[in-house]
């Protein structure tokens, strides 16, 4: 079967001679891992087993985190480590999309974009949490970026896990919020917006977005999601997961790549085809 390195080994160089003066360091640097990963590139041990009277090799892994080869359980260790954090009260699950006017320059600009993703989200949460009608204190949160769909198609938005209440200004008494309402997702996004909007223009980045990204909603969905636990079992695979693991891509074939993914709503399996130069971004 095809694997992500035979991809980027075989079509990768024509990408890049493409688009190099567009890509970042760090993109660059993952095509470069993942066809280096456990190949004499990088070194390795050679073990002789006198039993079998053969000579075995084992090559060093790249240890980059979008490597499908180097996965590890670094997940379960996270899960099991936020799960001691869990407090005794309702969850809340919040998920703020950034909308795809501001996509493209999502992508050119990601460090800047995804830093203020995620500083504008949690602004807006705190700001309706200070609002007794909701909490009235500071809420803590744990938040996950996503910028792909179970398709690879590019889709940034951030999952945050929220208990349902928070500290007072003094962070010496805990306010329990409704438990089965945490805030307005309307106003939510309202904030988020405005937030958004502002830090643009503080980066230098607002004339790159169209004006329809400001007269239309923002996706922000809060909904209940219980203790906690299953939220975080759902969120733990996206801290460390690639976006594909060699297992689900099926073929390589005349510079096309067919891959299969889970249908999000129907949970039943599809299979995509993209170029070679489509499914490498």
């Amino acid at each position: 079967m095809p694997e992500l390195a035979d991809v980027f080994r075989l079509y990768g160089p024509e990408y890049v001679a493409k688009y190099r003066d567009r890509m970042l360091y760090s993109h660059l640097k993952v095509l470069r891992d993942v066809t280096r990963c456990r190949t004499d590139d990088l070194g390795g041990q050679v073990w002789f087993c006198q039993n079998c009277n053969e000579y075995h090799y084992s090559y060093h892994s790249c240890k980059n985190r979008h490597c499908p080869k180097c996965q590890n359980d670094e997940a379960t260790v996270w899960l099991e480590e936020q799960e001691q954090l869990l407090l005794p009260v309702p969850y809340f699950m919040a998920t703020f999309t950034l909308p795809e006017e501001l996509r493209e320059t999502a992508r050119s600009n990601q460090k800047v974009m995804y830093n203020l993703l995620f500083r504008t989200s949690a602004e807006a949460l705190q700001t309706l949490a200070a609002d007794p009608k909701y909490v009235g204190g500071i809420m803590g949160m744990i938040g996950v970026l996503q910028t792909w769909t179970r398709d690879l198609a590019y889709h940034p938005h951030i999952h945050y896990l929220i208990p349902a209440g928070g500290l007072n200004e003094k962070q010496s008494t805990w306010l329990q919020a409704r438990n089965k309402y945490l805030m307005p997702a309307k106003a939510l996004s309202i904030i988020f917006r405005a937030k958004f909007r502002d830090a643009l223009k503080e980066k230098g980045l607002y004339e790159n977005i169209p004006n329809t990204a400001w007269k239309k909603d923002w996706v922000v969905q809060i909904e209940p999601v219980g203790t906690g636990k299953a939220a975080l079992k759902y969120l733990a695979p996206y801290v460390f997961r690639v976006a594909i693991s060699n297992r689900n891509i099926l073929a390589l074939r005349e510079g096309n790549v067919t891959f299969r993914f889970r249908d999000p709503d129907t949970k039943k399996e599809k299979r995509q085809t993209f170029s070679a130069e489509e499914f490498t971004p």
